[in-house]
């Protein structure tokens, strides 16, 4: 989770983070946050930094309707995160909802 909302407010992104260990942890029985830096060059090569939250679920039984739903997910905090793009790991593979 980002913290910052529309590129360059910040703001708590614990609701976020909290609504997203529920929804992982009904899915795949649990979760777990950790908090991180992020970062990535803005459009005129500047270096942009920001605190982030990864959460993550270990799931043994990870089959295509689980990961639409999570990629579902992934592209609503998107938008409601007003975000470019969010990422999303699944068996060491990292993916960009866009």
């Amino acid at each position: 989770m980002p913290s910052t909302y529309d590129v360059d407010q910040p703001i708590d992104n614990t609701p976020y983070v909290n609504k997203t260990l529920e929804k992982f942890s009904g899915m795949f029985g649990g979760a777990t946050a950790v908090d991180g830096t992020g970062a990535w060059l803005s459009d005129d090569e500047q270096l942009v930094k920001e605190k982030v939250t990864i959460v993550y679920s270990f799931a043994e039984d990870l089959d295509k309707k689980k990961i639409k739903e999570v990629v579902a997910y992934a592209k609503s905090l998107k938008e409601e995160m007003k975000q470019s793009s969010v990422s999303l790991e699944v068996n060491g593979k990292m993916y960009f909802i866009e």
